[in-house]
């Protein structure tokens, strides 16, 4: 690579009078730009030394690859005569830009919202779990547990554990909440189970106490307050957190010491409570129940002409991250499944993946270049799975029409969806399985809707494909330069594997650095996982560059945007151009410390010339100490490389 000449043609696709600040990272280049308009994209794509693109939190963002970004970078220092900036600079000019209101909402939301998921997915399986045990005419006449009636202490047991982080959503919201708004989260959570407790009529019988004059009231100085639970609330608790909050931050400013530590709490506590019942939580409970009610009116009206709609822009929707508001509508839709009769959204985001899935596959079949084949075989698998990161920015929108011909199947399957009036009742995998969470009467008309979404966007890709889809350069007969032999690279550090894919940063979860796997740590220490070269090393010590000496390139990372720590947390053993051996020692992290600021520990190990093979196969188990196999590649003739077993 000609960095100065890579680092020209950046500088002009971007506008050298557009760049306020620029930083880099292991594997980007990290810009701050005043007007993201002038971008000259088209440029960008087809420049065959940058790997890719994306924007976020004010960043824009070029993918250039590990010991090469710096060089980039450096020459565009020299180019442009800017003032080198670190990442936390860069933060803090990208914070000072003026930001849509509406992108910051929604981006509230999922910082808010994308912690419980796990949580909200679980009792969501869980409910879906009890469906398929109590549903009648399912597999047979009869329910499962009128079948077997040694299963119904079983079902109600699934049935109590389901209905539990509904039930208390408001201490799951309050703790995200008000960590957010960067308060006590803690605190959050008291005030969310304040909100929720028994001797308060319950949140979903308030109404009817309200009609029937059943409701309780406290008598506080000749105000009436009511009792009055929020049990499925979801705005109450948002407006309660930021409260409380922003009441504590405000507390801890104007009192010291042991006062501080003392009445802080109780007074943010008794306030914000109060506030609660007599302000906040009324009014909110009003808008929300508003915006629930107009949602279930919006689908009633629009039926699958709707539900077609939304489906052929889930997936731009999805691109533009607006999507992260989406578990916050999800989460009132389905804390009152009885009233709503579930959510649209879940089985229109299936489909959504679903197509791209089979857009995916297409272009498997079609393409003729053997790098874009093997990214479109797991990809495709992903997207069917619910994980459309490979899919989208690895195949599809680097495409363009297989992106196109998804959505429009997408919005064919999604009519049909609405046809059929499929709804789902809980949270889980937006993909072929996600049948677990569609309400049993729904279940089989779900699947039938994503055979024909798969269907229609398989066959609409293949024939566009067929004659849109450029030739490949290569030539199918002749062998691709590759030296190397099988081998099994071994894991740099201890922990769980997972799926790369899984991965919350594009870069890796698409494979754009090339294929690989994730490691969640439980230990500090990162090993060289063969005999080789260092080939970078950063100052930092939070990403190493290795070169084996049979050829293979490695990059390993450590955690998600932990370039922003500076090196804290972080020792290095070695330096670059350094020889080192398997299993020597390459530096620590401390895993817990990393944690606790906020960070990602997981570790990327990714291939990163992974087109000179061919397969890079994860291997996968519950555990992998360092020396286990973690990645085994295939030389071209297609011999397994798996020697090792975990």
């Amino acid at each position: 690579m000609k960095h100065k000449e890579v680092a020209q043609r950046v500088i002009n696709a971007v506008g050298a009078d557009n760049i306020q600040a620029a930083a880099h990272c292991a594997t980007r280049l990290r810009l701050v730009l005043k007007d993201d308009k002038a971008i000259n994209q088209k440029a960008l794509d087809q420049d065959p030394d940058v790997k890719g693109t994306f924007e976020t939190d004010g960043q824009y963002q070029i993918i250039i690859g590990p010991g090469d970004v710096d060089k980039v970078y450096a020459e565009m220092i020299k180019l442009t005569g800017l003032k080198e900036a670190t990442t936390d600079d860069l933060k803090k000019v990208a914070g000072n830009k003026k930001t849509n209101p509406l992108t910051s909402l929604f981006k509230l939301l999922s910082d808010i919202f994308i912690p419980l998921i796990p949580a909200l997915v679980a009792g969501g399986l869980l409910m879906a779990l009890n469906n398929v045990l109590t549903a009648e005419h399912l597999f047979m006449a009869k329910s499962i547990v009128e079948q077997w009636p040694g299963l119904a202490g079983f079902a109600e047991m699934v049935n109590a554990m389901a209905s539990a982080p509904f039930a208390f959503l408001p201490i799951l919201i309050g703790f995200s909440a008000t960590k957010r708004f960067g308060g006590n989260p803690y605190l959050g959570a008291t005030l969310g189970m304040i909100m929720v407790l028994p001797s308060l009529v319950n949140g979903y019988s308030v109404a009817v106490a309200m009609a029937t004059h059943k409701m309780l009231y406290w008598n506080v100085f000749g105000l009436k307050i009511a009792q009055a639970g929020y049990q499925g609330q979801v705005l109450p608790v948002l407006g309660v957190s930021y409260i409380l909050a922003k009441l504590e931050t405000f507390l801890h400013k104007h009192l010291h010491g042991a006062i501080d530590f003392t009445f802080t709490p109780m007074i943010s506590v008794i306030v914000t409570g109060f506030l609660t019942f007599t302000i906040i939580g009324p009014v909110l409970r009003t808008v929300g129940d508003g915006l629930t009610n107009s949602l279930v009116w919006l689908y009633s009206t629009t039926g699958w002409v709707g539900m077609g709609i939304f489906g052929l822009f889930y997936s731009a929707i999805v691109i533009t991250g607006l999507h992260q508001m989406f578990p916050a509508i999800e989460t009132q839709l389905l804390a009152n499944v009885a009233k709503t009769g579930g959510s649209f959204i879940f089985p229109v985001a299936a489909m959504a993946n679903v197509t791209q899935g089979g857009a995916t596959a297409a272009i498997f079949f079609t393409t003729k270049d053997k790098k874009q084949k093997a990214l479109a075989s797991s990809a495709s698998l992903s997207a069917l799975l619910g994980i459309t990161e490979p899919a989208i920015f690895g195949v599809n929108l680097k495409l363009k029409f297989p992106f196109v011909c998804a959505a429009i199947a997408s919005g064919i399957g999604s009519a049909f969806l609405g046809l059929f009036h499929v709804l789902s009742v809980s949270m889980g995998p937006a993909g072929i399985i996600g049948f677990i969470s569609i309400a049993a009467k729904s279940m089989v008309a779900f699947m039938i809707c994503i055979v024909i979404g798969f269907i229609a966007s398989f066959i609409l890709t293949f024939a566009y494909a067929k004659y849109k889809l450029p030739a490949s350069s290569e030539d199918e007969d002749v062998e691709p330069d590759v030296t190397h032999a099988d081998a099994v690279i071994t894991t740099p550090v201890s922990g769980t594997p997972e799926a790369i894919s899984k991965v919350n940063d594009k870069v890796f979860s698409a494979e754009i650095m090339g294929k690989g796997i994730a490691i969640v740590p439980d230990s500090g220490q990162v090993v060289a996982p063969f005999d080789g070269t260092v080939a970078v090393s950063y100052p930092t010590h939070h990403a190493y560059g290795l070169r084996a000496d049979d050829g293979a390139e490695l990059l390993i990372h450590i955690g998600i945007d932990t370039v922003d720590l500076q090196g804290k947390y972080f020792t290095g053993n070695v330096s670059q151009g350094d020889q080192v051996k398997a299993g020597q020692l390459l530096g620590t992290f401390d895993v817990d410390a990393i944690k606790k600021a906020g960070y990602d520990p997981t570790v990327m190990v990714v291939v990163t010339n992974t087109k000179q093979y061919a397969d890079v196969e994860p291997i996968m188990g519950a555990h992998v100490g360092t020396g286990d196999g973690i990645l085994a590649l295939t030389d071209p003739e297609g011999s397994s490389a798996v020697a090792t077993t975990l």
